[in-house]
């Protein structure tokens, strides 16, 4: 088992708490990428690859023994989207030493023509528990020579550190077909059931390519696939929306209420390409009280008003995940959302917008602003999560420490608390120890500018919030970005 030492950086200062009391009560951060495996991999072009860049981090908790995380990431972004492979690290300590291991997802990282994992590249990580300490990893796979894409899912028993062959779960060649942003959740009332959900886009020209150059009607199918034998088998893939002309799921993330409801939280737009519509996109959910069998019929949260991330000294597009929404599930069944919005500035910046359910998710709460940026600057990629004793938290980044410097751009990350079932949010805390360089972190699709994520993760572990997050390391070319790991609470 592979293992190095932390790398512990001392936070540069206390941070001012609930009621004006001082709090330091985020630990030093934990180094958890090391070198890249895939380093001497040559698969996956034509584009440009960051070796030593990891981006987009996920991170699961075992349930049977909170000493043992996993922490997902992307390992060498491609700067026209995907990565050499996923890595998954592994701690048995609580977070102190990590060690890293890969699923065959894809060519660099084992995958061959025989278990399916034969990709040019891999994206868009996820990793989740069963109560009864099996781990699963869902990956979206491309390649760049062409128009193949796939979902992949990979077991790994209770007790071991190894992952089993990939199960697929989606693949296509066309290139009218592709498939994104795919998630996966145990279900935490029984281990024998594990959710995997996920966007198809399809253009109308896939049964005629005479159309396809002309049509701005795109469809986004909400795919859905599980297991009922804690994946022995999965069921055949399948669209829950198949009256969906012109609308569109990203993000689909399900959560399980403690009757074991499954909730499907997705943006939800209406209306592509230039078919747009007034309020077009929201945030939205569907509801299955038979462990996916059935759904119920779209519920919407909120409008998103994202309106995308710039580099407030040269307006350059900042990649993020704008309008994306994450949830989480408090122990009494109450259900938080957080996204991006620019409601709360009249559509000048994004801000981190917060709504909640008491009722399962069929009517939910006028949205509130939980960043505490002091500074009209824009919050952005949030995560959030509800620890045992129903303390919620709440991770973004901001650029309130930018500088007039416009071959730069400082950024920070931050976790902010409610500990009244989300009424009233403080105890802000700085992650970051300083500010990182987010110009050099790896460059997303070129329109859409820098990137560490569209996501980031953020766990806990009884009443403890355990971040894991990407910051880029300023001015290091060879090493542009790490994943990190700290432990927080209020």
């Amino acid at each position: 088992m592979f293992r190095r030492l932390s790398l512990l950086i001392a936070l540069s200062a206390a941070v001012v708490g609930f009621g004006g009391v001082v709090s330091a009560a985020v630990s030093p951060l934990t180094l958890v990428s090391g070198p890249s495996p895939f380093a001497a991999c040559t698969i996956g072009g034509p584009g440009t690859i960051n070796v030593n860049a990891e981006v987009e981090p996920f991170l699961a908790v075992d349930p049977t023994d909170a000493s043992h995380m996993i922490g997902v990431f992307q390992q060498d972004r491609w700067d026209n989207g995907g990565a050499h492979g996923l890595v998954a690290a592994f701690t048995h300590d609580g977070g102190g030493t990590w060690g890293e291991t890969s699923a065959h997802f894809s060519l660099c990282s084992g995958g061959t023509v025989a278990n399916g994992g034969d990709f040019e590249r891999a994206s868009d990580p996820w990793v989740t528990f069963a109560p009864n300490g099996d781990a699963y990893q869902i990956a979206l796979t491309l390649n760049g020579s062409d128009f193949a894409t796939g979902v992949l899912v990979s077991k790994q028993a209770h007790g071991t550190d190894t992952w089993s062959e990939p199960v697929t779960l989606a693949r296509d060649t066309s290139p009218f077909l592709s498939h994104d942003k795919e998630s996966i959740t145990a279900d935490p009332t029984d281990s024998r059931y594990v959710y995997a959900v996920w966007d198809r886009a399809r253009k109308p020209g896939e049964n005629n390519s005479l159309n396809a150059g002309h049509s701005f009607a795109f469809r986004g199918d909400l795919m859905f696939s599980r297991t009922a034998d804690s994946g022995a088998s999965w069921s055949p893939a399948r669209n829950l929306l198949p009256t969906n002309a012109n609308l569109f799921t990203s993000g689909n993330i399900v959560s399980v209420l403690p009757d074991g409801t499954l909730v499907d939280v997705f943006e939800f737009a209406k209306g592509s390409g230039r078919q747009g519509s007034p309020n077009q996109f929201s945030e939205s959910l569907m509801r299955s009280t038979d462990k996916g069998l059935t759904w119920s019929p779209k519920i919407d949260i909120s409008t998103d008003q994202s309106v995308g991330v710039r580099d407030p000294d040269t307006g350059a597009p900042v990649r993020t995940g704008a309008g994306l929404p994450d949830v989480a599930v408090a122990p009494d069944g109450t259900l938080y959302v957080v996204w991006a919005d620019s409601r709360f500035s009249g559509g000048v910046r994004d801000d981190i917008a917060l709504s909640k359910s008491t009722d399962g998710g069929l009517t939910w709460s006028t949205p509130i602003k939980v960043n505490q940026t002091p500074v009209p600057v824009a919050a952005f990629t949030p995560a959030v999560d509800v620890a045992g004793n129903g303390t919620v938290a709440v991770t973004y980044y901001d650029f309130r420490n930018n500088t007039t410097d416009p071959n730069t751009l400082p950024t920070d990350y931050w976790i902010v608390y409610s500990t009244d079932g989300g009424a009233t949010w403080g105890g802000e805390q700085r992650i970051t120890p300083s500010s990182f360089d987010l110009d050099t972190a790896p460059v997303a699709p070129a329109s859409r500018g820098h990137f560490v994520g569209d996501y980031e993760g953020l766990a806990h572990a009884a009443d403890t919030f355990r971040p894991l997050f990407v910051q880029a390391n300023s001015g290091n070319t060879a090493n542009p970005t790490d994943v990190f790991f700290t432990s927080a609470t209020p």
